[in-house]
């Protein structure tokens, strides 16, 4: 490999190195500083279970990962796990999980509940209760409107059927 496309010619040109390794060596009567280089390559399976198979260990490439190119990088790499939980929403079986991560922000608590269906209905049902609650924030007798739906179980089913407008709210039928 040519010298001037070694990793240590790269990382010279891209970034100070933060490691500097030094020693002293006394040459024909004269001391040295020799500087070594400092190159660090990590071998680790950051995909998980893959959906496509990975190729061989001698065909793989190092990748230069840093804050810049993170999100990209997992997003090629598509890191996968999968597994099975017991069903503490319902308490009987057990639900199968399988999440793939493209980016930092998947890793985010909602973003994982969005991927596990029964988890996504709880918060989509939690965002309408959040966005009723801010909707009824200074309106009389919401509260009161509120509770009388809640009581009549007819009138709770017959607006629980009424078509959602395009935006998913429901429509007023008049």
């Amino acid at each position: 490999m040519p010298m001037s496309n070694s990793g240590q010619k790269f990382i010279a040109r891209n970034r100070a190195p933060r490691v500097q390794i030094e020693y002293d060596v006394e040459i024909y009567g004269a001391e040295r500083k020799i500087q070594l280089p400092f190159v660090m390559g990590v071998f680790a399976d950051l995909v998980g279970k893959p959906v496509d198979p990975q190729p061989a260990v001698d065909e793989r490439k190092f990748l230069e990962i840093d804050i810049d190119n993170f999100d990209e990088r997992m997003k090629a790499l598509k890191p996968r796990v999968a597994f099975q939980v017991d069903n503490t929403l319902t308490g009987e079986g057990k639900l199968n999980i399988d999440l793939t991560f493209d980016s930092m922000d998947d890793f985010l608590p909602d973003a994982v509940a969005r991927k596990v269906e029964p988890l996504n209905k709880l918060l989509e049902a939690r965002t309408q209760l959040s966005n009723l609650l801010t909707y009824m924030d200074g309106k009389n007798g919401a509260e009161e409107l509120i509770a009388k739906v809640l009581q009549d179980p007819t009138l709770l089913k017959s607006l629980s059927q009424m078509p959602k407008d395009d935006d998913g709210t429901k429509g007023n039928e008049e």
